[in-house]
C-alpha cells in the first residue's frame, strides 16, 4: 500500500507537529505502507520521510526540477522522481496513492489537499482523503467545512469524503479500510 501525504516544507513553530510527522512515519514503516511525499528534507516533509527511512520503510519523493535545489531535495530516500512540473508532481502523487493524508502545511498543502478532495468529489478517483488534526492545527478548518456544509455548499455525500482523524493511528486505521480496491477510473 502506498499513502500520499501532503505537508509542509517548513517545520512551523509548535514542536509537536513534526513529532506527529515522525509518528506517523514509524506507523507507517512498521505497518509495510510506502510513503509518498513532495520530495524535500526539509520541515514536516523531511520528519515523515526520515522517520519512516529510520524505521526501515520506503519512501517515494517527487520534486519538480525547480524546486530541487530550493527545497533541498532529499537524497537519503528509496527513490526520488525529478519532474518537470508542478503539475506533474501533482498528478504523479495522486497517481501512486492508495490514500492521502494531509499534515500540517501551508497553502501548497491546502491546495494539494482540496485538489484531490475535488477529483474525489468528481469520481475521478474514489479514495480516501484524511486530515491529520495535529494538536488542533486544523480545527479551523474543520470549523469552516462545517459552516460551509451547513449552508448548503457542500453535499452531505461530499462532506464524507475527508476523513478528520486526530491520531496517526487513527490515520491509518481510516486508509487501510478505506484504501483497499481503490483506484483511478482509468486503470
Amino acid at each position: 500500500m502506498n499513502i500520499t501525504v501532503f505537508c509542509g516544507s517548513s517545520a512551523g513553530n509548535n514542536p509537536k507537529l513534526p513529532e506527529d510527522a515522525k509518528a506517523l512515519g514509524r506507523l507507517m514503516a512498521r505497518e509495510d505502507i510506502t510513503l509518498v511525499y513532495g520530495g524535500s528534507s526539509l520541515g514536516i516533509m523531511g520528519a515523515i520521510a526520515d522517520s519512516v527511512m529510520l524505521n526501515g520503510g520506503e519512501v517515494i519523493g517527487v520534486i519538480p526540477e525547480n524546486l530541487f535545489a530550493k527545497e533541498v531535495a532529499h537524497k537519503g530516500i528509496t527513490r526520488l522522481l525529478v519532474v518537470k512540473t508542478m503539475h506533474e508532481r501533482k498528478h504523479h502523487m495522486a497517481e501512486l496513492g492508495d490514500a492521502f493524508i494531509a499534515l500540517p502545511g501551508g497553502y501548497g498543502t491546502f491546495e494539494e489537499l482540496f485538489e484531490i478532495i475535488t477529483w474525489n468529489q468528481l469520481k475521478i478517483i474514489e479514495r480516501p482523503v484524511i486530515l491529520l488534526n495535529s494538536d488542533g492545527y486544523y480545527d479551523k478548518l474543520v470549523s469552516f467545512l462545517d459552516d460551509a456544509f451547513s449552508k448548503g455548499f457542500i453535499r452531505p455525500e461530499n462532506k464524507k469524503i475527508l476523513f478528520v482523524a486526530e491520531t496517526p493511528e487513527q490515520a491509518i486505521d481510516h486508509a487501510k479500510k478505506h484504501a483497499a480496491g481503490k483506484r483511478n477510473k482509468s486503470e
